[in-house]
């Protein structure tokens, strides 16, 4: 038995930039250990699996070692490997997920997706959470993330976590934020408890991460850089309860898998 896999550099124009996603066509869904078992051998932030489903698809999303909620990337690879290699030609895809209906509209070279907005609320910063770091947060709020804000972008860009210390923090990952020189804001992506160290370009952290700027300075577009080894740039806009996020895609690797 063979499948096809693409992979895809998510929110960036040319490949070695921005987040690398595999992504795999299916015809049926496979059981659910062999779906995480070729997440596991690709070993990329996601792996997205999605089949056809009335006028959309079912999109799932996998770490190296479990199934996500809401993943940015991984959609945004997957939208580009249908409008590039598989011949979807209709303005908007929708994607049926873990987070309700997902949307994906391209024009020209420029995919936006809309994803639900995460609200995040203040809370007091989890032990361990500064000394992971090394730095002291600005403030520290809570969605699914832990994010720790920072006055200064050269802290984001030189931060080096202990990852053992952050990995014992219960939360799918740390998003760390600062304002930015040369745009809004910049953000890194840590989620070692997900077999993630650092995430590349982390969509859904700018699900989080647009309403906190929005509510901080009220404007509601933002240029933002993931300021991570591959770097990435995501543009945001605050819509009401959802989220648009924009970038680019560059299609990388195509093959086939062979299972037994």
């Amino acid at each position: 038995m063979t499948l096809p896999i693409y992979q895809v550099d998510a929110f960036s124009n040319q490949p070695f930039r921005g987040n690398p996603a595999a992504v795999c066509p299916l015809e049926t869904w496979l059981d659910d250990t062999t779906l995480q078992q070729i997440a596991a051998e690709n070993n990329l932030a996601e792996t997205a699996f999605f089949i056809a489903e009335g006028d959309g698809f079912q999109l799932r999303w996998f770490t190296p070692t479990r199934e996500v909620r809401l993943c940015g990337h991984a959609t945004l690879a997957t939208a580009h490997v249908l409008y590039e290699r598989l011949g979807f030609s209709q303005a908007r895809i929708r994607f049926t997920t873990l987070s309700g209906d997902l949307f994906v509209q391209r024009e020209g070279h420029q995919y936006t997706l809309d994803f639900p907005a995460q609200i995040p609320v203040r809370c007091e910063s989890p032990d361990l959470l500064a000394e992971a770091l090394g730095a002291e947060p600005h403030e520290v709020l809570k969605t699914d993330d832990y994010i720790a804000v920072f006055d200064d972008e050269a802290v984001i860009r030189e931060m080096k976590p202990d990852l053992r210390l952050l990995s014992d923090i219960e939360c799918r990952g740390i998003n760390v934020t600062a304002p930015g020189n040369n745009c809004d804001y910049v953000n890194r992506f840590f989620a070692p408890r997900y077999g993630i160290d650092e995430d590349p370009v982390t969509g859904s952290a700018h699900c989080d991460l647009v309403p906190y700027w929005h509510q901080r300075t009220g404007k509601s577009r933002f240029l933002a850089h993931q300021v991570s080894a591959r770097g990435g740039v995501v543009n945001g806009e605050l819509r009401g309860e959802r989220v648009l996020l924009s970038g680019q895609a560059a299609l990388y690797l195509e093959g086939r898998i062979h299972l037994p």
